[in-house]
C-alpha cells in the first residue's frame, strides 16, 4: 500500500467514518487505471452503501453494496492493492443477503479492510 491516501482511506473505512473514506477513495479513483480502477470503485461503493445504512436508505445501500461485492468478486486476485479482499466481502456479502431478505444488518459484523502483509507478521 504504497499510497498513504490508500492508508488513510482504509483507517476511515475501518472507523467507520463512511463519508471522509468516501471522499478520500474517490479522489483515489479517478487518478487509477487500469484493473485496480474497478478494486478502488468496489470499495468506494462498499462505504458509501454503509453511509446509506446509515442514513436510513436501505435501497440504496443494497444496489451499492451488490455492485461493490460484484466488481471485488472479479477484481483478479486475494490481495489487490495490498488488501484482503476476503475480511471485506465476507461480511458485505452476509449483510448484502440481509438486505436482500428484509433482515436487519445492525448485529452483523461491520466490513473491514486488512492489510495482506498484517497476516504474514
Amino acid at each position: 500500500m504504497a499510497d498513504p491516501r490508500l492508508r488513510q482511506a482504509v483507517e476511515l473505512f475501518n472507523s467507520a467514518a463512511w463519508y471522509e473514506c468516501h471522499d478520500s477513495l474517490e479522489e483515489i479513483w479517478h487518478e487509477t487505471q487500469g484493473p485496480m480502477r474497478p478494486v478502488v470503485q468496489g470499495i468506494l461503493q462498499i462505504a458509501v452503501a454503509h453511509l446509506h445504512l446509515e442514513r436510513g436508505n436501505r435501497r440504496g445501500a443494497t444496489v451499492l453494496l451488490g455492485e461493490g461485492v460484484g466488481r471485488l468478486l472479479h477484481s483478479g486476485g486475494p490481495e489487490p492493492l495490498g488488501l484482503r479482499i476476503e475480511s471485506l466481502l465476507g461480511p458485505a456479502r452476509a449483510r448484502l443477503a440481509a438486505l436482500q431478505e428484509g433482515r436487519e444488518v445492525s448485529a452483523l459484523p461491520a466490513p473491514r479492510l486488512e492489510e495482506a502483509l498484517q497476516e504474514r507478521r
